[in-house]
């Protein structure tokens, strides 16, 4: 690697690096005080009793927690932990960076000219179907074949404790005189350090999925003839333009201004490219695995590339006239 190359490789790591790690740590302080002062089952009750009505609610919360993909995986990581069921944690992950009003202005304000209303429209509906179907698939499968060993049986034993402790709460003894300053200072250095633990543990994945991603962004280039070669065919467009969204992880809340300039592509094309990308590119992969197992995660991509290819396909050949990119 020369001198120059070093150089890309190095801004484009870096830059790539700033603009995740904010959020990154943003999303590890929620989940290091939803560990610490969030009590168990807490978000179950905030959630209709039923099960596909729960899901349905959980793939609109970003619209009121509006976080990118990168700060929504250690929240979820907690979430989980604190009883969410698996089907509502699953959509709310998927569809919190497409489904909240930071992207949805962003999308207009990038598509100025172009449908904006359409492209806005059409991209948080597809990010919500598709989420809240994952959801209610997942919640038909059992938790050890989607979540990681270690986090499944914290959660089992999780729950196992809570029961437990719901059977004591009467023989709970509240007669004595607590020093309650300390005890928040306590929980506030708890949450501080569970936090620190959740940063370290994402953080590396992150790190090794901007650095994969800054090696394919620097060469990206010499690949711009064959790309733009494959704009005009309907079935490998929407493909072309996934795999782009995969490969440059871009943030959920700027990728509409690196679609709207794709101008040699359909309207459907820079679709997919707006709702693949923030279910899955290099660094959610790596951050995926820190919650999820390997093997669903492969299933999981597949599944969404398939279908939002299907649709983009699909409208391009019979509504490709209507909406203009």
């Amino acid at each position: 690697m020369n001198a120059d190359a070093q150089q890309d490789f190095a801004l484009a790591f870096l830059s790539i690096l700033f603009e995740g790690a904010p959020f990154i740590l943003l999303g590890t302080l929620i989940s290091g005080f939803i560990d610490i002062y969030l009590p168990a089952g807490t978000m179950d009750r905030f959630l209709p009793k039923n099960r596909n009505l729960a899901i349905l609610v959980s793939g609109l919360l970003g619209a009121v927690f509006p976080v990118c993909e990168c700060a929504v995986v250690p929240v979820i990581r907690r979430l989980v932990g604190k009883g969410l069921p698996l089907g509502c944690a699953l959509a709310y992950m998927l569809a919190a960076p497409i489904v909240n009003p930071i992207t949805a202005l962003s999308t207009w304000k990038a598509f100025q000219g172009q449908a904006p209303w359409a492209m806005t429209g059409g991209r948080m509906l597809l990010g919500y179907l598709i989420a809240v179907g994952v959801g209610l698939i997942v919640s038909r499968i059992a938790m050890h074949r989607v979540l990681r060993k270690s986090i499944a049986d914290k959660v089992e034993a999780d729950s196992a404790k809570k029961e437990h402790q719901h059977h004591d709460h009467d023989h709970s003894c509240c007669g004595h005189d607590h020093s309650h300053e300390k005890a928040n200072d306590s929980r506030l250095i708890a949450a501080m350090r569970s936090a620190q633990k959740d940063f370290v543990d994402v953080g590396v994945y992150f790190t090794i999925g901007v650095a994969i991603t800054a090696l394919f962004n620097t060469g990206i280039a010499p690949g711009a003839i064959w790309l733009d070669s494959l704009a005009g065919n309907p079935a490998a467009a929407p493909a072309a333009l996934m795999a782009l969204a995969f490969i440059l992880s871009l943030c959920s809340t700027s990728d509409a201004f690196i679609a709207a300039t794709l101008a040699k592509f359909t309207w459907s094309a820079k679709l997919a490219f707006l709702v693949f990308g923030p279910m899955l590119d290099v660094k959610l992969i790596f951050l995926y695995q820190t919650v999820l197992r390997r093997k669903f995660i492969l299933v999981m991509a597949l599944s969404v590339f398939a279908f939002i290819w299907v649709v983009a396909v699909a409208w391009e050949i019979w509504f490709g006239k209507v909406v203009l990119p």
